[in-house]
């Protein structure tokens, strides 16, 4: 691989290449992008409502004192 890429001048190397891979790979590369912030967006959507849910079982339970022997 070294030998095909050691007479191309530096342009090849560093700009047509990676070019001619984003437009072959673009598709692939924006759904696994799109599917990683989709699932990291579905995460924090998670721990934000457990942790709402969290916040109002220990404000209610805090209110009645009659349920303190859980």
């Amino acid at each position: 691989m070294r030998e095909i890429f050691a007479g191309l001048p530096w342009w090849v190397k560093w700009v047509a290449v990676p070019v001619i891979a984003l437009v072959v790979f673009g598709g692939l590369i924006a759904t696994v992008v799109g599917f990683v912030i989709g699932l990291l967006f579905k995460v924090l959507v998670f721990v934000a409502l457990v942790g709402g849910l969290i916040y109002l079982v220990r404000k209610f339970m805090g209110n009645s004192s009659s349920r303190s022997d859980w």
